[in-house]
């Protein structure tokens, strides 16, 4: 099993940024892939990045040239820096995980979830 804890979000203006750290803990040597999924409010939650073991980050379109996506597998952790952020970039923000890189970089996910948290930019 892993464990999957997020940090970092909170209330933002618009052009502001936040940065979103997750911890892995537990069976971290079957992970792969790390990344970030959001829910907007009513809607479905989609894939934000991931990142492999390499240099093999994915971005939707909508957070290019905007969001970062760290990962440090010596610390287990994933961070995504989110830069000029929007009024669309409101949402529950989840860490996942799992053991194929594909699946999380690629839009399903991975095996583990966080709990999520919350990021609304308003002014």
């Amino acid at each position: 099993q892993v464990r999957l804890v997020e940090s970092g979000g909170g209330l933002v203006q618009p052009g502001g940024s936040l940065t979103l750290s997750c911890v892995a803990s537990g069976n971290t040597v079957s992970i792969n892939g790390m990344g970030w999924y959001r829910r907007p409010p009513g809607e479905k939650r989609t894939l934000v990045a991931g990142i492999g073991n390499g240099d093999d980050a994915m971005y939707a379109d909508a957070v290019k040239g905007r969001f970062t996506i760290f990962r440090d597998n010596a610390k287990n952790t994933v961070t995504l820096q989110m830069n000029n952020l929007r009024r669309d970039d409101t949402a529950v923000y989840y860490c996942t995980a799992g053991q194929s890189s594909a699946s999380v970089r690629g839009g399903l996910g991975g095996r583990y979830w966080g709990q999520g948290i919350q990021v609304t930019v308003s002014s």
